[in-house]
């Protein structure tokens, strides 16, 4: 098993969210160690809302071909929306920029359309990711609080993977097609689907790997009151 051997800014700072994996799966006991230290993780009232299915091999193959299959078809099912159209000002611009970066790092064209699709059916190839872990909760009342504690544990979660040595990708998409999701795994429908992480060990030779998206200043974003 490996060892923890980033510290705490190390590990905050290297994190990044990896779109290419290399094939070697993690052993049971790595999964099963950063899942413990997700485990941690804060929550409301410490109601600790998480349900969690890890998928890997066929099962995850499985999944994947079947969720092109039905967004190919026009078939997702989220639980929760999600439009870029409902970000503005510099939320937007930062969304944009996020995008752009990313196909400029694969060297795809803004008016390439085949080649961006080509990128975004990779979503659903898990970035060749050998695991993905999908993230489900319980509603209670406006689902805000708990959905905040679901980013905490994948937040832990992957921390967790940065420490390690090992990557993750937490992914909106994966949570489009939740009635699916919900069949196949066999959860109950009394659990909504946020979102998923692909996980493994990053493929650092990829170009994306070499990208790395641009945070603002903390005067930006926090203001300090005496």
């Amino acid at each position: 098993m490996s060892n923890i051997v980033k510290t705490f800014d190390e590990t905050v700072r290297q994190r990044f969210s990896a779109r290419a994996f290399l094939p070697e799966p993690l052993t049971p006991e790595q999964i099963q160690a950063v899942l413990q230290d997700a485990q941690y993780s804060p929550s409301n009232c410490n109601t600790q809302p998480w349900h969690v299915h890890v998928v890997s091999g066929e099962t995850k193959n499985r999944l994947g071909n079947l969720m092109i299959e039905h967004d190919l078809a026009g078939q997702q099912t989220p639980d929760f929306s999600f439009s870029y159209d409902d970000f503005y000002g510099d939320y937007f611009e930062r969304a944009h920029e996020q995008a752009r970066l990313y196909y400029a790092s694969l060297g795809i064209a803004r008016e390439d359309s085949e080649r961006r699709k080509e990128a975004y059916l990779r979503n659903y190839h898990f970035f060749n990711a050998p695991h993905a872990a999908f993230l489900f909760m319980p509603t209670f009342g406006d689902n805000i609080r708990v959905a905040s504690d679901i980013g905490m544990y994948g937040q832990s979660f992957l921390l967790s993977l940065t420490a390690r040595g090992f990557a993750g990708i937490p992914q909106t998409l994966l949570g489009f097609h939740a009635d699916l999701i919900r069949k196949e795994l066999g959860v109950d429908d009394q659990y909504r689907l946020l979102f998923g992480i692909s996980f493994g060990y990053p493929d650092m030779s990829a170009p994306s790997a070499q990208t790395r998206m641009p945070r603002l200043s903390v005067e930006q974003s926090v203001v300090m009151h005496d």
